[in-house]
């Protein structure tokens, strides 16, 4: 599952000679010669990913889009209330108090430490909530492993190994949930068919409010850069 872009806008031309991809402060455009086959397209986007992303957090950068400043308060997908978040001097990089939801961060490199934690916060929460989910819709995995990819928020293998992007903690747990679900339903249709999305509704009546809000809400500066 790729992270959050603008929609492509693809457009088939009958003198195109070849794929163009073209980044746009406000959209991207996609030219398709005429004779291009659908998984032609797929592959050529699924290979653009990287530059994609990177192409977009710069014009986005240059546009002023993006605010630099460094948060005070963070929503977390499995906690009710924020974390109250304070920089200062300090020896560790960061002290989470979980009794007080307070997150004390060094001031030397403070945005290299706050994802930092929220790494580490990923590793020990997203295992476990994946394992619930697993439970309540009956779709088992292998295991799980957490990572930082810049183009998936999560993936399943054909042995049913599941990764999750660390920066699902950052979402509401609804669209947390979402992601959960969509690999499990990889277990049992290790496609994107109907009877994928089926399962996948089983499971979340509101998935494409969920998924459509995955691709809507920008990660913050601080955890791409």
């Amino acid at each position: 599952m790729t992270l959050n872009l603008p929609e492509i806008q693809i457009t088939r031309k009958l003198r195109a000679i070849r794929l163009r991809l073209r980044v746009e402060p406000t959209q991207i455009k996609l030219t398709v010669p005429q004779f291009c086959t659908q998984r032609q397209v797929q592959d050529f986007l699924k290979q653009s990913e990287q530059w994609m992303i990177e192409t977009w957090q710069k014009q986005q950068e240059k546009t002023g889009q993006i605010d630099k400043s460094l948060p005070t308060e963070l929503k977390l997908f499995n906690l009710d209330q924020p974390l109250q978040i304070i920089y200062r001097i300090q020896k560790h990089s960061f002290i989470f108090n979980d009794e007080n939801l307070q997150l004390f961060i060094s001031d030397r490199n403070p945005e290299n430490y706050l994802k930092a934690f929220i790494i580490a916060y990923a590793k020990q929460h997203l295992p476990i909530y994946l394992e619930q989910i697993s439970h309540t819709c009956n779709l088992n995995f292998a295991k799980c492993t957490i990572r930082q990819p810049k183009t998936r928020w999560g993936s399943c293998s054909a042995k049913h190994d599941i990764m999750l992007n660390s920066g699902l903690v950052l979402f509401p747990e609804h669209v947390t949930r979402y992601v959960c679900v969509h690999e499990l339903a990889h277990t049992r249709h290790f496609d994107h068919s109907p009877r994928f999305w089926a399962e996948v509704h089983k499971h979340d009546a509101n998935y494409q409010q969920h998924r459509k809000i995955l691709k809507s809400i920008p990660m913050p500066w601080w955890w791409c850069s």
